[in-house]
Formats: C-alpha cells, structure tokens, sequence
C-alpha cells in the first residue's frame, strides 16, 4: 500500500469515527475499505484509490474539501468534490435532490465516475439485502445515474450494470414470492 493510501485509509478511518453502517452495525469503514478494493481491483491509481477512502468524509463529517486538499493536495480534493453529494444542503425533495446529484456526476471526470461506480456495487449489495422496500427507491436511482455516468471505467460500468439488473431481479422474484404466499393465505382463510 502506498503512503498515500496508507494516510488516506488513516484518516478516513479517524474522520469516520464510531459512525456504523446502517444495516450491518460495522464500523463505516469497511464500506470506505470495499469501494478503495473495487477501485484497485479495476486498475485505479493511488489517487483514485486515495479518493475511495475519502469519498464521503466531506459529505458525513465535519472534515471540508479545504482539510482534503491541506492533508492530499489537489488531485484527491477535486475528486472529492466530484464524489459529495452537495445537495443535501438545499433543502429539497429527495427526487429533486438526486437529479441534481445526477447532473453533477455526468459531469464529473473518469477517475471520479469510476470510484463513484465502485461506491454503487458496493452500497447495491448492503441495501438490497437488508432493506428490500428502499432497495426499490434505490436501485431506480442507481439505474438513472448509471445512464449518465459513461465515463467510469467501462469494465467497472458493465459490473454495476449486472449487479442492478441481478437486485433488481431479486426483488422482483422476492415481491412475487410474497404476493403468492399472500394469495395461497387468502385462499386457505377461505375454506
């Protein structure tokens, strides 16, 4: 690991603090750590990789794009700022929001799209097992921001694609699952 990574999965891991992920209870980090793996796994370089970790320090705690570029210099900061989800801060619908967010990331450069696609994979995984009614909510979004983000690593894009089209597969396959279970109580209350 280089001394960037290594300063960079550092201070991740100290910014991100006791905060936990959502549906595991795991320290958030191990979310930072799967998406630094997929960007390195997919040839990205220490910046991108130095990114990964950092991609949602900006947005989930206190540290600014300023304290980035002080700590990383430029490059990592402008990738940052690619990867934050500035529109939380508008006060907006959560729709409206999430096309701002989706305007911004067809903007963003490769380097940003492909650890923003390895930030995908690795959320599309947690939520779709744990919270199947937002997975729905999600996985919709992730599709209108995967037809936009065409920059990132092509080899990268065609695994979110599969992964979205395989969730979405799942709930579907799980909602029919329910719906016939439902069906069959229905019917067996009617005797």
């Amino acid at each position: 690991m280089s001394n960037l990574i290594e300063r960079a999965r550092a201070f991740a891991v100290e910014c991100h603090g006791v905060q936990v992920r959502k549906y595991t209870g795991e320290p958030y980090w191990h979310h930072l750590r799967n998406v630094a793996a997929i960007v390195e796994e997919y040839g990205g370089g220490e910046s991108q990789v130095g990114a990964a970790w950092l991609h949602d320090a900006v947005e989930d705690t206190d540290v600014t794009l300023d304290d980035l570029e002080a700590e990383f210099g430029p490059e990592i900061r402008d990738l940052v700022y690619w990867l934050t989800d500035r529109s939380r801060e508008e006060g907006i619908n959560r729709r409206s929001r999430k096309a701002l967010d989706r305007e911004r990331l067809a903007r963003a450069p490769e380097a940003a799209q492909t650890v923003k696609l390895a930030d995908l994979i690795d959320n599309m995984k947690s939520i779709s097992a744990n919270d199947p009614d937002f997975a729905r909510v999600f996985l919709a979004e992730t599709e209108r921001l995967l037809e936009v983000m065409v920059q990132g690593d092509p080899q990268l894009q065609a695994r979110a694609v599969s992964q979205l089209r395989d969730a979405q597969t799942e709930l579907l396959t799980a909602h029919l699952a329910e719906m016939t279970r439902r069906e069959d109580g229905r019917h067996n209350s009617d005797r």
